[in-house]
């Protein structure tokens, strides 16, 4: 049994990982702090060993440099929350042979781990790794997902991997299109929204293809730096730049007979999109620093959120490249558009949940999906999926609760900010000021019912619980501006409130506290 050890000074973090690969097979090492994993690594040496960037006693780089020095044929994974390239940049010169970012998704974290492990027994540890997913190239079987306790029709289902097709007008509409394209070998634009499932929708063409046996590779593109694009599409020479210290096959060899799935392609930079313009006309490549052609047989599907043509109108897309991939287009309906589905993906999404945790969630709560159905999903289906995945793991009943949900979709109808009711509703009329008088400073409290009104209700309602209540209620008022602003991203609206995220959690769990007196 391979060993794997995990140095993360969160211990819930460690805990599920722990849990989750243990059902794969591993053994698994727990270490929470830097100086311990050390001391560990010294009386157990482990297979591969999985650590994060940020630990309290030391920096990842540090303990990285460390591990490498005395044990440079474990190859090592750093996780970190930062999709920061600097980071990414430094790890792998060090040595490190990948690297991961929060939120961990389980099929990313279980590929990573085998390549990583199938490539120390070939002795090739260092960082010369693509950022990229292989997927499966054989089609998974259809399985049945459990349909909604308020459901009244039948559905029939396709599964693939973390996506579901229903049998809806909206779906049967877009599987058309793909048994349309997948026998084909044509180039393939796929638009839809963030999350809405555009990998999904190119895993579905490449299964319904000759190259299905082949493999399928995805890139993020907007992942992807200027200074890094070359070398992980086409790869490097040995020597060719500073920390090319190997020979690195790039994502389009690696893809050649199969399918590669560019997400975001929009974000090439110019230069990139040179070379890209090359490989689509002449299906031939160079490796950075080479100097020799390397013929390829890939198909290419693309991917981005924004229509390829305005962003060609606009400059920040080649029009000659555009006409060379716009063989055939499928636009992808962002979840808010098919609110018939959303239970559909929400139990296929708990019964994965419960699968990889262990645990037996049978249904949510009717005022869990009354929210669901609600809710407008900005982030689409990869939302639902991690709303699901955190309210799994705080339930321990037997279904899901709102309780368990997050802040902003449990109180989502709360945070709207409805324009038509606002104008709609009756002003107050103006007054009238003679003699301007100096005023005191504006209090911002809560509305709240008078019981008999007057002048003594008025002086009633004057006193430290009102006074609390209307600082923790002006507070709230501008969390909700925030969070309206930045689409509930609370990392980005703690960032614009100019505090940290933990504060904004506490802020909002005080609101939800004391209205709950």
């Amino acid at each position: 049994m391979q060993k794997i050890l995990i140095i993360d000074d969160d211990r819930d973090m460690c805990l599920l990982l722990k849990r989750f690969l243990t059902r794969h097979g591993f053994e698994v090492l727990e270490s929470y702090s830097g100086k311990k994993a050390l001391e560990l690594l010294e009386t157990v040496q482990p297979d591969l060993v999985m650590c994060d960037f940020r630990l309290e006693d030391m920096e990842g780089n540090v303990l990285l440099g460390r591990i490498k020095e005395k044990y440079p044929q474990v190859p090592v994974i750093i996780i970190t929350g930062y999709s920061d390239i600097k980071i990414a940049v430094e790890v792998m010169k060090m040595g490190a042979y990948d690297y991961i970012t929060k939120p961990l998704f389980p099929d990313e974290i279980l590929i990573t781990i085998k390549k990583a492990l199938e490539a120390a027994t070939t002795h090739d540890t260092g960082a010369v790794h693509e950022k990229s997913k292989v997927v499966a190239s054989a089609p998974a079987a259809p399985v049945p997902a459990p349909v909604s306790s308020g459901a009244d029709r039948k559905q029939t289902l396709v599964h693939s991997g973390d996506y579901i097709f229903g049998d809806s007008p909206v779906f049967r509409q877009l599987l058309q299109q793909i048994d349309l394209v997948g026998p084909t070998n044509y180039s393939v634009i796929i638009y839809g929204e963030s999350g809405s499932g555009k990998e999904a929708i190119a895993q579905e063409i490449h299964k319904r293809s000759k190259r299905k046996g082949k493999p399928f590779i995805a890139i993020d593109c907007g992942a992807l730096s200027k200074e890094l694009a070359g070398s992980e599409l086409f790869g490097h020479e040995k020597g060719s730049f500073t920390g090319a210290l190997n020979q690195k096959t790039g994502s389009f060899e690696l893809a050649n007979g199969g399918t590669i799935f560019l997400d975001e392609v929009a974000n090439l930079s110019y230069d990139i999109q040179v070379s890209l313009l090359r490989v689509v006309q002449e299906r031939k490549m160079r490796r950075v620093g080479g100097v020799k052609d390397i013929e390829l047989d890939v198909r290419i599907i693309i991917a981005s959120n924004e229509k390829l043509w305005d962003a060609a109108r606009k400059g920040k897309f080649r029009e000659d490249l555009y006409h060379r991939f716009n063989e055939f287009s499928i636009d992808v309906p962002p979840l808010r558009q098919r609110p018939d589905d959303i239970m559909l993906f929400a139990n296929h999404f708990l019964q994965q949940t419960n699968e990889e945790l262990g645990k037996n969630i049978k249904r949510f709560s009717p005022e869990v999906e009354n929210i669901f159905r609600n809710y407008v999903w900005y982030g689409n289906l990869r939302e639902l999926r991690n709303v699901i995945k955190r309210a799994t793991l705080l339930s321990d009943g037997e279904q899901i609760e709102a309780t368990s949900l997050p802040f902003e979709i449990s109180h989502f109808s709360k945070l709207q900010f409805d324009r038509s009711a606002a104008a709609e509703a009756p002003q107050p009329p103006p007054v009238a000021i003679n003699h301007p008088q100096p005023q005191p400073a504006a209090v911002y409290a809560p509305v709240r019912p008078a019981d008999d009104g007057g002048a003594d209700a008025a002086i009633r309602g004057i006193g430290e619980t009102t006074l609390k209540g209307a600082s923790i209620d002006a507070e709230y008022e501008m969390i909700l501006k925030a969070l309206k602003k930045v689409n509930f991203n609370k990392s980005k609206a703690a960032k614009l409130l100019n505090i940290d995220r933990k504060t904004l959690y506490n802020k909002m769990k005080q609101y939800q506290e004391f209205n709950n007196q």
